[in-house]
This record gives C-alpha cells, sequence and structure tokens, in this order.
C-alpha cells in the first residue's frame, strides 16, 4: 500500500496529465514516470502499462466526449478510424507480453524531432482546415493512420497522441483543433482496448490505477473544454511544447539505458 502523500501525488500528476493529453497528447509523458517513482521496485512493466491504461482510458473517454458533444467532427468520421485502433492496439498488447520496446525509444526520438522541426519550419500548419483529400481517401487514410498508431500505443505508446496529431494535419489537411479531436477517439479506442487486455491478464493496481483515473477523467475534460476555447493557433502552440518535452524526455531515457 503506497501512503497518502504519495497517492496524492499520483492524482494530481494524473490529472495534469489528462489536461495536456486531452489537447495534444503526452500525457503518458507525466503518468508513466510518476508511476515508475511510486510503484515498488521490481513492479512487472506489463504491470505498469495496465495500471496507466487504466488511467489514460478516464481522460481519453472524458475527452473524446467533450469533443463528439462540441461537432468539432462528426461521428461518422470517428468510427472507422476508432474500429482501426481497437484492431492494432490489440496486436500492439499481444506483443508487449513478448517482446521488451526499448528498441522503439531511438525511433521515436528521432520521429519527434522531425515533427518538431517541420511544424516550426511551417508556422501555417495546421491553422486553417484544408483537406487534401476526397472523403472516401480521407476515410481510408485515417484508417490506416489509426491502425499503425493503435499498434503502437499498445506495445510502447509514449507520443501516441501527438504523433496522431501530427499525421492528421500533415497528411489530411486538418487543422490542429480537428486532428485533436480526431486523435482524442483514436486515441480513446486504443487505451480502451490495450486497458481491457490487461486487466483481463490481470496486469494492473486497482488501488492506484482507480484514483488516478478519476483525477485523469477531470483533467482529460477540462483540457478539450479549453482547446474548443482556445482554438487552433493555442493549440498549435501547446503541441510544440509538449513534442520538445517528450524529446527529452526519450533522449534522457535512452543515455540512461534499458531499465
Amino acid at each position: 500500500m503506497l501512503g497518502f502523500p504519495v497517492v496524492a501525488l499520483l492524482m494530481l500528476a494524473a490529472l495534469l496529465a489528462g489536461f495536456i493529453d486531452a489537447i495534444v497528447g503526452g500525457g503518458g509523458l507525466i503518468t508513466v514516470p510518476a508511476l515508475m517513482l511510486a510503484l515498488p521496485a521490481g513492479t512487472p512493466l506489463t504491470t505498469m502499462l495496465g495500471t496507466n491504461k487504466v488511467v489514460a482510458s478516464t481522460g481519453t473517454t472524458m475527452a473524446a466526449w467533450r469533443f463528439l458533444r462540441s461537432g468539432t467532427l462528426s461521428w461518422r468520421e470517428m468510427v472507422g478510424p476508432v474500429l482501426a485502433s481497437a484492431i492494432g492496439a490489440s496486436g500492439g498488447v499481444w506483443l508487449t507480453y513478448r517482446v521488451h520496446g526499448d528498441f522503439l525509444r531511438p525511433v521515436m526520438l528521432g520521429l519527434l524531432v522531425a515533427m518538431l522541426a517541420f511544424t516550426l519550419l511551417k508556422p501555417e500548419l495546421g491553422r486553417l482546415h484544408a483537406p487534401r483529400h476526397g472523403l472516401s481517401h480521407q476515410r481510408g487514410l485515417a484508417g490506416l493512420i489509426a491502425l499503425a498508431l493503435g499498434f503502437y500505443d499498445g506495445f510502447f505508446g509514449p507520443g501516441t497522441g501527438s504523433v496522431l496529431i501530427f499525421l492528421f494535419v500533415g497528411v489530411l489537411g486538418f487543422d490542429f483543433l480537428r486532428a485533436s479531436a480526431l486523435a482524442k477517439s483514436v486515441n480513446w479506442a486504443s487505451n480502451l482496448c490495450a486497458m481491457g487486455l490487461f486487466l483481463w491478464q490481470g496486469s494492473w493496481i486497482p488501488s492506484v490505477a482507480l484514483g488516478m483515473a478519476a483525477a485523469n477523467g477531470a483533467g482529460g475534460y477540462l483540457g478539450a473544454h479549453v482547446a474548443l476555447n482556445k482554438g487552433s493557433g493555442w493549440v498549435r502552440g501547446v503541441f510544440i511544447g509538449v513534442v520538445g518535452a517528450l524529446i527529452l524526455r526519450l533522449a534522457w531515457q535512452i543515455l540512461q539505458g534499458p531499465r
């Protein structure tokens, strides 16, 4: 059992993570290190990931619901990517129990650096909503992106929401606000599917997960509300900050070596 001060700090971390994750992704940047510090040494990686998925699923559920209610995107635009993401996440969780994900850190670091550079060099990127493809082509591309990132989220996870937003902006031509709304629905599906599989395997700590989940849900709802009020320009600024923080965190983990 963890002491009250530790639990309180974990809930605060989950609240902040839900807020940030609802806007641009990257909530795992906060919750995963917090769990690493708080949980006893020797806690299996799958147990930590399962606990984190319970937390993240609540935040993404609240954020996705807030975006859906706002009408930012039609639910019809979300159905295909949501199903593809869930399928991908199932395969990712299956692989988690068989292969350690540390080898993906350098790959993700390189991708995040490229994303940040591209976003900074193109200040007009994601400011206007200008879809580049016909509706059927757009839905097909969104489904493929969701399938690939759903798999990654089930297997490893860090940076999933941020990469989804970047790809929906860069490939589909969405503005940052609509990309964030679609990314959140896709991330909701991958989180929920992965959570169910981790729970089925018993890989979670209920006493830690449930309190953090409530705080993360509150943060997710609040973050989506703020994003809708502030608009795409503000979301773009937060995106740049969070991707920069993800780059620093992954670089530090790579320098430390595998845990």
